[in-house]
């Protein structure tokens, strides 16, 4: 990390976005070092624990140095960006690259003039770096002899048991991606080693498999001396096995639900109980609603009726939106209802929650639920929305599942799963017909919740979806 001195420099620190949060990992960086910045411009995006977050720098001035690479998770509190808010130019020298930090893939310089930030394009984790208009110096690599003799080097070095030797100081740094540099971290492969073969002197996974297989070959046929006590390096797999497998770091949105999930199905006692339902009214009711020049630019699914469904269920039965206290050992009883609805991201499964849904019309939730789907498809969803949520509902059935086992989100003692809606035969009126049928499941903090309280709620949201005009007579 480089830290900078002068007055008129201002450190922009890792901000806190969401309660509690620690750390956020850095996935796209909008400025470089040179570009001018105004109070309130999107420098970065990160993502934390929660969702993925734009931070706007609060002052104008000039960008001196990025304290770290695209895909370094920074603890909160940790200055990322120097921005010299004198109005002075900043020298291109005045941007050295991370020295502690994992180094991300150089960029291509651009072929015509530099481009402002708003030329840059976002970039999808995972799938690489985007071509970027900032000039950077092109590095030289090594010579092939030179690098051929610190491969010998470093092997003859690591079979008589000593480290690698470090690089000479006026040496360049290998170039190569942080997963490559931790493959090669967990093999024990120095990347001076290293001969590359990626473009522009790169290093690739294969070289490093490669590093690994040449080993043997170089080494003398004399056997190591008895009293060397270094551990022997661990085999790496042959490069052709990569093939078969792929290793995804856990961190941020998975990191944060795989320990929520393990935390409440290993906390609160969970049951689940289930019911099929004809839903055959509902579908109706939602292809009439799609007609209803009330509902005119709304998005009208049978989920929108399901959530209602709920809402009315729980004002019913209030106890069923609470939580429990631990700390405490007190039962919480909520008096308003945040409604969470699961949504599938690429980054993960997030729970964004519609405040006081108790309180909206049918036409309001209409609205909530696009805007909340729309947000979370888009990556926007903000740690805030994720918040506070009191009971939520899981819908399975857009997979083609009939039903499952849902584990409630921390600190709820609810959660619906709703399964696929398709045609089943059914006995309607005393005579077998075709009609639309569901299953849905309740699970529960038995804690809390007893078996008559979930039946309760349970049956009234069937009894609703069977009969929607329940609807307007209990709501």
């Amino acid at each position: 990390m480089t830290t900078m001195t002068n007055a008129s420099v201002r450190e922009f620190k890792m901000p806190d976005v969401g309660e509690g949060l620690t750390e956020a990992e850095i996935l796209k960086w909008y400025v470089q070092p040179g570009d001018t910045v105004t109070d309130g411009q999107v420098v970065c995006e990160v993502e934390t624990a929660k969702a993925a977050v734009e931070l706007p720098i609060p002052y104008d001035g000039v960008v001196r140095a990025l304290h770290f690479p695209e895909g370094t998770t920074v603890d909160v509190g940790t200055s990322i960006i120097a921005v010299d808010v004198s109005g002075g130019a900043a020298p291109a020298t005045e941007a050295p690259a991370p020295a502690a930090e994992p180094e991300p893939v150089p960029e291509e310089p651009a072929a015509g003039p530099a481009a402002g930030p708003a030329a840059r394009q976002p970039v999808l984790v995972g799938y690489g770096v985007a071509t970027s208009s900032t000039r950077r110096r092109p590095r030289k690599p090594a010579a092939p002899d030179a690098t051929a003799q610190q491969a010998a080097v470093a092997v003859q070095q690591e079979l008589n048991g000593h480290a690698p030797a470090a690089p000479a100081a006026g040496a360049p740094r290998p170039l190569a991606k942080p997963p490559v540099r931790k493959l090669a971290k967990d093999l024990g492969v120095d990347l001076a080693s290293v001969t590359p073969t990626g473009p522009d002197g790169i290093i690739t996974r294969e070289d490093v498999h490669a590093a690994v297989a040449a080993a043997p070959q170089a080494a003398p046929e004399t056997a190591a001396p008895a009293a060397v006590t270094a551990p022997a390096p661990v085999a790496a797999p042959a490069s052709s096995d990569t093939a078969r497998e792929t290793r995804i770091p856990v961190k941020g949105v998975r990191k944060a639900t795989a320990a929520a999930m393990v935390g409440s199905a290993f906390t609160a006692p969970h049951v689940t109980e289930f019911v099929t339902v004809d839903v055959t009214r509902t579908m109706k009711l939602v292809e009439e609603l799609k007609q209803d020049k009330e509902f005119a630019g709304l998005r009208v699914n049978p989920l929108l009726l399901i959530a209602k469904a709920l809402l009315v269920a729980i004002r019913r039965n209030p106890d069923i939106n609470a939580s429990w206290d631990e700390a405490a050992q007190e039962i919480v009883v909520k008096h308003y209802v945040n409604l969470g609805i699961a949504a599938a991201t690429p980054r993960g499964l997030i729970v964004p929650n519609i405040k006081d849904a108790h309180a909206k019309t049918l036409p309001q939730l209409a609205e909530s639920l696009g805007e909340l789907v729309s947000t979370a498809r888009e990556g926007k969803t903000s740690p805030a929305a994720m918040q506070g949520g009191t009971v939520t509902i899981t819908n399975v059935g857009v997979f083609g599942v009939d039903t499952g086992t849902p584990i409630l989100n921390p600190g709820e003692s609810a959660i619906l799963a709703v399964g696929a809606i398709k045609p089943q035969p059914w006995v309607h009126k005393g005579k077998v017909k075709p009609r639309q049928v569901t299953t849905l499941a309740l699970s529960f903090d038995h804690r809390l919740v007893d078996g008559e309280l979930g039946s309760k709620v349970l049956a009234d949201v069937a009894a609703i979806l069977e009969q929607p005009k329940r609807l307007i007579t209990w709501a």
